[in-house]
């Protein structure tokens, strides 16, 4: 099962830079994830996005950032685990290492579930 861990901002924690502790702490968990083929992909993200939409066969392409957006995924980790207990247990251990924030775990589907029809 493969999930998508994703950290969120809401501009709250602006200004907090991660000290050396933490940053030590984070790469000995990334190492460790990485070493047992857990950890698939993983990064920050630019907030200053584009958004696409598409309506009525009209494609319509803005660049960010926006001052209306209330959150932001600010980081993600592709992880790939046995059950979603477990992507649930390796966000806990990502954020006793980060402290306070909010994330999104959610459950990727590839072609092999869509043919499956999951």
């Amino acid at each position: 099962m493969r999930f998508l861990m994703m950290t969120t901002d809401d501009n709250a924690s602006a200004g907090n830079p991660p000290d050396e502790r933490m940053m030590a702490e984070m790469g000995r968990f990334i190492e460790e994830m990485s070493r047992a083929g857990v950890l698939l992909a993983t990064g920050g993200l630019d907030p200053r996005a584009i958004h696409i939409e598409s309506s009525g066969g009209k494609i319509t392409v803005t660049d960010g950032p926006y001052a209306e957006a209330k959150e932001v995924v600010v980081g993600f980790a592709l992880i790939e685990t046995r059950t979603k207990e477990e992507a649930i247990e390796l966000s806990r251990r990502f954020w006793q290492i980060v402290g306070d924030g909010k994330g999104v775990i959610q459950q990727v589907f590839g072609p092999e579930d869509l043919q499956a029809g999951r």
